[in-house]
């Protein structure tokens, strides 16, 4: 990839916006341009890059130089997903380093193509919600459905439940909804849940059976099943894989399953 062509003249202008991170990677997961927003980001993250000129620490970098192994697993499998042409459109997740510093966002990524049409890397970008931030998606009209999952997704949900908050039938919305996102509703609220409950084995010392009812899974079995079924270990083995690699300090226990 080029960095003197116009697609990057135009990136330039992504400098302006000042809670919207926006990153591009090679194929290989190394950071290739990263706004200034990300920078800054990466500088709380890393207090001990602050002094250090961002881009310098960042760029051809990976996500296992950067960030926390767990994490960076799933942003690779992320990566993986958007290089065989996929898109992840207007995911809401938690985005963060540790516990402390996790917040709400909505997140895109897609195939970063060069002249030719070639896949040769991904771009992604994420903004922070408010937490009465109910415009999540301006464009697709998904909004409160989107915040609605947010803040219940401990609860069962069902999709007549969704299609009344996005004034819909049951079958307009579950089209519409898989058009939007390339997911059915249920998939993209179990992907959410199973995205928090991942941060929640790491970042807590509750019990599985806690993890699974706080992350809105029906019992310890259906959490299990789930979550082996994407991470492709059982929650136990997540735990330990990942947690025995954390310091101390940046895991900071909490009690609270509401803070990841």
């Amino acid at each position: 990839m080029k960095k003197d062509g116009q697609p990057f003249h135009l990136l330039e202008l992504l400098d302006t916006l000042q809670d919207v991170m926006v990153w591009v990677k090679d194929r290989n997961g190394r950071y290739f341009w990263v706004n200034r927003a990300f920078q800054i980001n990466f500088a709380l993250d890393h207090p001990a890059a602050a002094g250090k000129e961002n881009q310098q620490a960042i760029l051809g970098k990976t996500d296992y130089e950067l960030s926390a192994e767990f994490l960076a697993d799933q942003f690779r499998l992320d990566d993986e997903h958007v290089l065989a042409g996929n898109r992840i459109l207007n995911r809401i997740e938690l985005v963060g380093q540790s516990a402390e510093t996790a917040n709400w966002h909505v997140t895109n990524k897609i195939p970063y193509r060069n002249a030719k049409g070639s896949i040769v890397g991904t771009a992604g970008i994420t903004r922070q919600l408010n937490p009465s931030d109910q415009d999540i998606v301006l464009t697709s009209g998904f909004g409160p459905v989107l915040a609605f999952m947010r803040d219940n997704y401990r609860k069962p949900i069902t999709n007549p439940q969704l299609a009344q908050l996005a004034n819909m039938s049951v079958r307009a919305f579950e089209r519409k909804f898989d058009g939007s996102f390339h997911l059915t509703p249920q998939k993209y609220l179990r992907r959410l849940r199973l995205g928090i409950a991942s941060r929640t084995l790491i970042y807590t010392s509750h019990s599985l059976v806690e993890v699974a009812l706080a992350c809105g899974f029906a019992d310890q079995s259906h959490f299990t099943r789930e979550f082996r079924r994407f991470f492709k270990r059982t929650p136990r083995a997540y735990r330990e894989h990942y947690v025995q690699k954390m310091p101390a300090a940046v895991l900071g226990i909490k009690n609270d399953a509401s803070r990841q």
